[in-house]
């Protein structure tokens, strides 16, 4: 399979790290790559994924790690020099060239973190409405046959992409969901908490249609293009907490049930109830009518990059764009097959794409337009 490539259309200018993981300092200046895959190869705990996370770390959460923030300090200190870390890039979209950085302040470095959008404050959030970033890790291979809540967030993050104030009716939904738990052990009034479990039921409600949404347009995307590039097509669904109900009834009439659910479980002594907080994610390997978590480990590998591929398509087509994509470690699991297909598909995207990976070889059908760069103890070659 022959692959060429004429150039994303959103790609990284420039990245530079202070302090960040195993870097004191790095500046990598991408320009004259316009938008070419970058592929970052070398021995395992070189730093691949550091940079990686380092772009991530762009975008709303925790990053492609869900690491702590003073995980990502340098790990030697250096005297004379504050606590703080920080990562800025200079990436060309859809909507021109732009500054993004984040890190730590120094007058607070152990305040939250900061982020910047052309040299003024910002948020992730502000940053994500100019540039989206899409990942795949070795970490959630397991994703299918992992926990429920694994999987929420794997498609909460997806969600995000289109709409960074789910994040925040996240936030609120699981701050009051702990406050009914404890105002039901401590014997609260039932008004309180009936006027508690209408919140609830209403922004739960909101964040599941928001889901079931998303996933519904995931499944449609795949069927329509992955098969073409070699990728299992994938059929995606949410269950539980009272998503049965989305399907066919109106939003009301779901938040009003949840409610009822709510109450007669208080009063029976049960501190759950219906919600976001008990769905799942539940995939289907079409061609073999197969749930995911059945499947060999490189077919759930497959199925992975597809949904990911998919949710790139869909940003590109309805959001008009194009997330970067980085793939840590992604021909693991893949035959010599199955990787000429991935970058075939990944050719067809109009953002940069980013690999790791130990063997160079594994990138050999994109050594004729690829930025390849050998990264071994923090260093670039």
């Amino acid at each position: 399979m022959s692959i060429t490539h004429t150039g994303a259309g959103v790609f990284v200018r420039s990245l530079t790290l202070t302090r960040f993981r195993n870097y004191p300092y790095l500046r990598l200046d991408l320009a004259e790559c316009a938008g070419s895959p970058v592929v970052l190869y070398g021995p395992n705990g070189a730093g691949k994924t550091n940079l990686l996370e380092a772009l991530s770390l762009l975008s709303p959460g925790r990053g492609l790690r869900r690491a702590s923030r003073g995980d990502f300090l340098y790990h030697q200190p250096l005297e004379g020099q504050s606590p703080v870390w920080g990562v800025a890039a200079e990436i060309e979209t859809t909507i021109g060239p732009i500054q993004a950085g984040t890190g730590l302040a120094a007058d607070k470095p152990e305040g939250a973190r900061l982020f910047k959008l052309n040299g003024a404050k910002s948020s992730a959030s502000h940053i994500a409405s100019c540039v989206a970033l899409s990942w795949l890790t070795p970490q959630m291979d397991g994703l299918f046959i992992g926990s429920p809540a694994s999987r929420r967030r794997f498609i909460d993050r997806l969600v995000i992409a289109f709409d960074p104030a789910h994040s925040a009716r996240l936030s609120r939904y699981e701050k009051w969901y702990r406050e009914r738990q404890k105002l039901i052990q401590d014997g609260a009034d039932e008004t309180w908490l009936d006027s508690l479990e209408t919140q609830l039921g209403e922004m739960g409600v909101a964040i599941m249609a928001a889901r079931s949404a998303l996933v519904r347009a995931l499944s449609e995307a795949a069927y329509q293009g992955d098969e073409a590039f070699g990728f299992p097509r994938v059929h995606m669904s949410m269950v539980g907490g009272g998503s049965q109900w989305l399907d066919h009834e109106p939003a009301a009439v779901v938040e009003d049930k949840i409610k009822q659910d709510a109450a007669q479980r208080r009063q029976s002594g049960e501190l759950a109830m219906l919600g976001p907080q008990s769905q799942d994610l539940h995939t289907i390997h079409l061609a073999k009518n197969q749930p995911a978590h059945l499947a060999s480990t490189g077919e759930q590998k497959s199925l992975m990059i597809a949904a990911i591929l998919a949710h790139a398509r869909l940003q590109n087509s309805r959001l008009s764009r194009p997330p970067l994509l980085l793939l840590d470690d992604v021909a693991a699991h893949l035959d010599e097959r199955r990787r000429a297909c991935l970058f075939a598909a990944t050719n067809e995207l109009q953002g940069q794409v980013w690999y790791s990976g130990t063997d160079k070889s594994s990138f050999e059908k994109l050594t004729s337009f690829a930025k390849f760069l050998h990264v071994e103890d923090g260093k670039i070659s």
